[in-house]
């Protein structure tokens, strides 16, 4: 593995669920990645449609494919083509009735060398991906929390709502991740006014810069950009924020774009500095492993009352 890479985040907007027309403009961007020496290429969530999520219509689940379906098609041949490792999402139909919301990794003329399935699903207004995704398994052979192997190191793929929870940040970095990647679809209500839409996307970026300086790894963040309506004509639609972003081990910025803009933006990883940084900060030395039971609990307050 080199100490040294060179990563890119692709962000794209979407204004159609014509998959073939989008991940047309994706490999375009990828191309892009790859001319700036890029050989690792995360791709946003759910980047083959629009984001769907934003109300509750079973017709959408026809927009599900198999692992092996034409997205992931398409995205193999690309990662072959420029011998790339290549973080794809993907809306999952795994069987009839049950669906996901699944990150795959493709490295080269490997093929598939990975799959993570979303844990933590959200249901709020304009973000209904409880109607559409189970989570994914905690047990057997697609296990959440596990690291996939590439030729560029150990990833860490978690998704989007995954993001927040540092839980997850955690046992991807106690179970080797060299590093943390965050496909996503967020942003904003437009009803929101702007100094709550500056609390919502700071908050976004300090979380994940937090998981890089507690584990001591870099994060890469794939964010969509652009407006879009609700599919049902109805509603306000999403601003989606952009604004990805690779940060290094002590959370710094190796990399940030902007909220609107279309791109393929990539910086240069240095994967020595995670050793160099964890001597220094021995937060997985100094972890009390023996005082941490009731993590696996729900809620504590109650042992209070008599």
């Amino acid at each position: 593995m080199s100490q040294s890479i060179t990563a890119a985040v692709i962000q794209q907007a979407v204004d159609s669920n014509d998959k073939e027309q989008n991940l047309d403009r994706t490999e375009a961007l990828i191309k892009e990645a790859v001319e700036q020496g890029a050989e690792l290429v995360v791709l946003q969530e759910l980047h083959a449609t629009q984001y769907f999520c934003q109300v509750e219509d079973t017709n959408y689940f026809d927009l599900a494919e198999p692992l092996d379906g034409y997205t992931y098609q398409r995205c193999a041949d690309i990662a072959e083509a420029h011998d790339i490792v290549l973080v794809l999402s993907q809306f999952e139909k795994r069987a009839t009735g049950l669906y996901h919301n699944t990150a795959q990794v493709i490295d080269g003329d490997k093929g598939r060398v990975g799959v993570f399935r979303k844990m933590h699903i959200p249901d709020d207004p304009g973000f209904y991906e409880k109607f559409y995704f189970t989570p994914g398994d905690a047990e057997g052979f697609l296990k959440g929390f596990q690291p996939v192997q590439t030729r560029v190191g150990k990833l860490g793929v978690l998704v989007c709502w995954d993001q927040w929870y540092p839980e997850a940040a955690r046992l991807m970095a106690l179970a080797g991740a060299d590093m943390l990647i965050y496909p996503t679809a967020i942003g904003w209500n437009p009803e929101d006014d702007t100094e709550e839409q500056n609390r919502q996307r700071d908050a976004w970026v300090t979380i994940q810069r937090a998981h890089a300086i507690a584990n001591g790894v870099p994060v890469l963040v794939a964010n969509r950009t652009g407006f879009e309506l609700s599919p049902s004509g109805s509603g306000e639609g999403i601003e989606f924020w952009g604004t990805s972003f690779i940060a290094g081990p002590q959370g710094e910025f190796l990399l940030m774009a902007d909220s609107e803009s279309e791109g393929a933006f990539c910086a240069e990883i240095d994967l020595e500095r995670s050793e160099n940084v964890r001597r220094i900060w021995p937060y997985l030395r100094d972890r009390r492993i023996d005082a941490y039971d009731n993590l696996t609990k729900r809620w504590l307050a109650d042992r209070q009352l008599p």
